[in-house]
């Protein structure tokens, strides 16, 4: 295992697993069905098509399990911070025990699937906890614990919890779970393909025309013709059901060290606070387990990650002892105004589209979950109230209202805003090892510095919708504050929405 790694090196999960060489599409393709996006998600989706009988096949921009699911923190649970709470207000009792059960029939579906197909990913069967430490937050964890029993979870209200600090009080849920996420889904990609599927990597997909069938277009131009087709993309990589007004990018910081097995806390914890602290461990070397602790949410683009990263590690050497830090990364999720994914048909007009977003951290559960439904709902299988509930076409008004205009409206101040601010008008005072928005002939670039002193300049307008690009300095990437695409230092596309890389510039 590697010693140390620079904030923006790999994960865990893709530390210790190999790289993936499925080929790129060479020549037009057809099948039953396109799934867009080689996660949890997609992944999950292509298996259960699978095994309903479709013909399937499998589009990857980069490589599979490597993106937001390759850099997650891998909980399994349906104990969602404090979110039946919120659910029990804004969708009633009935909507609340339908999120948990669909969340719970998730984690026993990858249980199931592990024992049926041998897989080796580290399963471990934990209890989960959502805990307060502060006396002015025990109420809110009364309410969680008392409507996530409500909901159907087996969920007790504890003042203890196995951690080595003092809690206020936590709840607790049983029969949770944690596994090693890419161990899990290339062990799936290796079974499916097996049994047919065809999985192709490094392949962009950017133009689709719905009708009877679906057409997709990809990068080099060939094309993928198909009956449905699944957006899994994390963020949707085509604008046309306008979600990107009612999807919230967050980024968040991971610091993992090897503690001793007896000092294991087994279990899996969040609390909301301290800009949110999580918890787990994992198998790690002999004695040892490697402590995986995330949190200090952020938008994209905005200041002082650096600084953020530091703050974690700090808090996880004051909990915990623990040796040398072995990993930092950082990963990426979207959250919808009312806090429910977006699982279903992309847009009032589609028939044969379907997406799967929105799961605010919580992709594990919610990405098996969205690969059961999304396949009833393209077999015509007999579906229940999950259908509804997780709809990207539904409306709910008085719980979405204020979360959708508070992001619209940092949306609008972003797009307005940056281009109002003032940029550096030069690049000389930019130092090595870092990036600036500089003005360079009345046209905005983003410039980053390296070691050596040459600098690299691209854009710094986003190809998705157009708003100024920012710098995270713990990354080195440009990072959109207004979608959450992100870009590499010479443009290269690193996360979506946009699909078009950031024009190189001359200064």
């Amino acid at each position: 295992m590697s010693s140390s790694r620079a904030m923006g090196g790999e994960s865990y999960w893709m530390d210790s697993t190999g790289p993936t060489r499925y080929p790129w599409l060479a020549g037009d393709q057809t099948a039953d069905v396109a799934v867009i996006g080689g996660g949890i998600a997609g992944l999950s989706a292509a298996w259960e098509l699978l095994r309903a009988g479709r013909s399937v096949v499998v589009l990857e921009a980069d490589r599979i399990a490597a993106g937001v699911t390759g850099y997650t923190t891998a909980k399994l649970s349906a104990l969602h911070t404090l979110i039946y709470t919120q659910l029990t207000r804004s969708v009633g009792a009935d909507g609340a025990r339908t999120y948990a059960r669909s969340q719970q029939n998730a984690v026993e579906h990858v249980a199931g699937i592990v024992a049926e197909l041998g897989i080796d990913c580290e399963l471990e069967r934990r209890p989960a906890f959502t805990w307060a430490d502060s006396a002015d937050r025990v109420g809110e964890i009364h309410a969680e614990a008392e409507a996530a029993r409500e909901a159907g979870l087996s969920a007790t209200l504890v003042t203890e919890a196995p951690l080595p600090f003092p809690i206020a009080a936590a709840v607790r849920v049983e029969d949770q779970a944690q596994f090693h996420p890419r161990k899990y889904l290339l062990a799936l990609a290796e079974e499916m393909t097996r049994r047919g599927v065809d999985i192709f990597e490094q392949t962009r997909v950017v133009g689709l025309s719905e009708g009877e069938p679906c057409r997709l277009e990809m990068e080099n131009g060939r094309t993928v013709t198909v009956q449905d087709v699944v957006v899994a993309t994390h963020y949707p990589v085509f604008d046309r059901a306008l979600l990107f007004a009612r999807l919230e990018p967050q980024r968040e910081l991971a610091v993992a060290a090897p503690i001793s097995a007896d000092q294991d806390p087994r279990g899996v914890f969040i609390s909301p606070e301290d800009n949110t602290r999580s918890v787990r461990s994992a198998p790690y070397t002999s004695g040892t387990r490697l402590l995986i602790v995330t949190g200090e949410k952020f938008k994209p683009g905005a200041p002082g990650v650096s600084s953020r990263i530091e703050r974690l590690e700090a808090w996880l050497r004051e909990r915990f002892d623990v040796g040398p830090t072995a990993y930092r990364w950082a990963t990426q999720d979207n959250t919808t105004t009312d806090k429910i994914p977006y699982v279903g048909l992309f847009h009032p007009g589609s028939r044969h589209v379907f997406v799967a977003t929105g799961f605010g951290g919580w992709g594990m559960s919610g990405g098996v979950m969205a690969g059961r439904l999304l396949t009833a709902l393209i077999t015509g299988a007999e579906v229940g109230p999950e259908a509804e509930l997780y709809d990207p076409r539904r409306l709910r008004p008085l719980s979405e209202a204020g979360a959708l205009l508070t992001q619209q409206a940092s949306v609008a101040r972003h797009f307005v805003g940056d281009r109002a601010r003032s940029f550096r008008d030069s690049v000389d005072d930019i130092e090595p090892g870092s990036g600036a928005v500089v003005r360079v002939s009345g046209e905005r670039c983003a410039v980053y510095r390296d070691e050596s002193g040459r600098t690299h300049a691209v854009s710094a307008t986003c190809t998705h919708l157009g708003c100024i690009v920012a710098f995270n300095d713990a990354e080195r990437a440009w990072e959109c504050p207004c979608h959450g695409s992100r870009f590499a230092i010479d443009g290269a596309i690193l996360q979506g929405p946009a699909n078009t890389p950031l024009e190189n510039r001359a200064i």
